[in-house]
């Protein structure tokens, strides 16, 4: 069993910069893959950035330059460092935890809030 908890999320003004935090705990395998996910009012569910415990990151084209994920695999932690935030960022971004097509979990999903 594996569990997700998120931290970091709030509000923000625009242009302003905040820092996901989603710690996995449990029976952890080594090789997996960690990342976040985001679903905005009205929106389909979308991929923000995920990075492989061998450090291989894929990023959705539109966030590069303003989202960076990293990992700390000692502490089965991954991170999401947002900034230059715009309104548009507004989402409930979820931590997604994959280990191949065998177990994917999610996330409570933790709120992010652009506006001034």
């Amino acid at each position: 069993q594996v569990q997700l908890v998120e931290s970091g999320g709030g509000l923000v003004q625009p242009g302003g910069s905040l820092r996901l935090s989603c710690a996995a705990s449990g029976s952890i395998f080594s090789r997996n893959s960690m990342g976040w996910y985001r679903q905005a009012p009205g929106k389909q569910h979308e991929l923000v950035a995920a990075m492989t415990s061998g450090g291989t990151t894929n990023y959705a084209e539109s966030l590069k330059g303003r989202f960076t994920i990293s990992r700390d695999n000692a502490k089965n932690t991954v991170y999401l460092q947002m900034n230059s935030l715009i309104p548009e960022d507004t989402a409930v971004y979820y931590c997604n935890y994959r280990v191949g097509r065998v177990v994917e979990l999610w996330g409570q999903g933790t709120q992010v809030t652009v506006s001034s």
